[in-house]
């Protein structure tokens, strides 16, 4: 329903009723009205075909995808890395990252649209005074001395409106920015989540770039050590220049993927400064550091808990919500509209009496407006809203399915990479076993110091590629505590918006 905006009209003074009488008439004049509202709704097309929501207690990952432990992650859980560095650059991305500024600012105007749906309930007053000379016409209305002679009119008046909320369009209203605040806050604990992933996995990429161009750098080296020998031993006669060029394109290979690590690691700390919105000098005193290793987790069962944590589908279900009581805001516009606007003041021609007793008027004007025929625009509004409303459960329903595939594909990622782990830590043990009995047959004068130098080459390219699967563990880790909501909770938030609204729709029931 609308509320009645038109500007009052002063009555001629011998046509007003007396207040005794308006207060006789009103409510016979509200009781003909509300007959008339029952009377005259327009017909609701039916809902055909509403889309189903997907319930997400039904939402399970298959039953052999398990990990070494269960839980969920921590809400600051790049925290059990034990790195004050990634710990720093967390906190000041979160304080000040760029791309959180535009879910700020769609919060804020989430905020507007829900004081300006609340504001629709209650009371309007508004307060006015006006001064105007006319001259009457000699020969209109009122005769002589009224006609043909000026007149300064004084007014100063006090206006009451009230909308009365029959239908609960209003409060569907408010529903509705409810449901887009709670909507846009999950939004932004969304952005929160996937900035703290971004920069988690880039300072990780980072780190374990340095850790393999440190171990290339050893490489190389040795390499250097061994082409060297291979040279001392052909100017004796004891190798041929075929085993010296080979030595030398595997060093010329060592240092090509030395530059390669070393434009990485660039590429790398300029996505990080990008990613925290600073200048060129922020990262200055960022240092290797060698990677903790953490427990990842993964629930066992997936159920009512995965929309819980994600913000991602916290926001779906949100909008869903504003989408369905928008829907009832706008079935509510096919009952008719119910006004009432009143008006006191004080009238007169002579600003000497305007103080006086018999200038006081008295005005009050319940109004009805009836959807009789508006050309199907109600029904096309409201199918249109139908609409919305099965996009927003459709999109919803898509979320679900997609937050079961991320975290089923980050799972079986994540148990891969501990397989190949397994593996490759099985080599590296044998590349080490190899050394020592190397060294110990070099240090009875069984081995010569090719041989050491080549076991010791063949155990950094073992570390190179467990430190290459390490933090590609790392990196599936980030994923899933991504794809597992990182902690989210948003019981605050939405009690926070909710008691608001609660308390201004809770007032406008008690009113009625």
């Amino acid at each position: 329903m609308t509320t009645n905006n038109r500007r009052h009209r002063r009555p001629a003074p011998t046509l007003t009723p007396t207040a005794p009488a308006l207060a006789t008439r009103a409510p016979r004049a509200l009781l003909a009205l509300l007959s008339l509202a029952v009377a005259g709704c327009a017909h609701i097309p039916q809902d055909s075909a509403p889309l189903p929501q997907r319930d997400v207690a039904g939402a399970s990952l298959a039953a052999d995808i398990r990990l070494a432990h269960d839980g969920w992650p921590a809400a600051r859980w790049w925290t059990g890395y034990g790195d004050p560095q990634l710990d720093a650059l967390m906190a000041q991305a979160l304080a000040s990252a760029p791309s959180l500024e535009v879910a700020a600012a769609h919060i804020g105007s989430a905020h507007a649209a829900l004081d300006t749906s609340s504001a629709a309930l209650g009371v309007e007053l508004d307060g006015h005074a006006d001064v105007n000379r006319q001259r009457y016409s000699g020969t209109g209305l009122f005769p002589a001395p009224i006609g043909g002679s000026y007149f300064t009119e004084e007014n100063v008046r006090l206006e009451a409106r009230y909308h009365f909320d029959w239908w609960g369009k209003n409060r569907a209203q408010i529903a509705a920015a409810v449901g887009d605040l709670n909507a846009q806050r999950a939004s932004y604990a969304q952005a929160e989540q996937a900035l703290a992933a971004a920069i988690a996995q880039t300072y990780f990429r980072l780190q374990g770039t340095w850790a393999r161009l440190d171990n290339t750098n050893g490489q190389i080296a040795i390499q250097t050590a061994l082409v060297q020998d291979q040279a001392k031993r052909m100017a004796h006669g004891l190798a041929t220049s075929d085993s010296a060029h080979a030595a030398e394109a595997e060093l010329a290979q060592l240092r090509k993927q030395q530059a390669q690590l070393q434009a990485d690691a660039g590429a790398a700390r300029e996505a990080l400064r990008a990613l925290l919105g600073a200048d060129a000098s922020a990262l200055t005193g960022l240092k290797p550091r060698a990677l903790t290793a953490t427990p990842h987790a993964l629930p066992a069962q997936l159920g009512m808990e995965l929309l819980a944590r994600r913000p991602d589908l916290q926001a779906a279900r949100w909008q869903v919500q504003a989408a369905l009581s928008q829907t009832e805001a706008v079935q509510a516009a096919f009952y008719p509209d119910i006004n009432l606007s009143a008006a006191i003041g004080l009238d007169s021609i002579s600003y000497q009496h305007l103080l006086q007793s018999a200038s006081r008027t008295l005005y009050l004007a319940p109004t009805l407006n009836l959807p009789l025929f508006d050309s199907k625009r109600l029904n096309a509004q409201l199918a249109s809203a139908r609409s919305q409303r099965d996009e927003k459960i459709a999109a919803y329903n898509q979320a679900v399915v997609q937050a079961v595939r991320e975290v089923a594909q980050d799972s079986l990622a994540l148990q891969g990479m501990e397989q190949q782990l397994a593996r490759q830590q099985e080599a590296t043990q044998a590349a080490n076993a190899q050394l020592r009995s190397v060294q110990a047959r070099a240090a009875h004068g069984l081995a010569d110091r090719r041989s050491e130098l080549s076991a010791q080459l063949a155990l950094l390219r073992q570390q190179d590629s467990a430190l290459a699967l390490t933090h590609a563990q790392v990196q599936a880790e980030v994923a899933l505590t991504q794809a597992l909501g990182g902690g989210y909770r948003n019981e605050a938030a939405s009690a926070a918006a909710n008691e608001g609204t609660n308390a201004a729709v809770n007032a406008a029931a008690t009113t009625h």
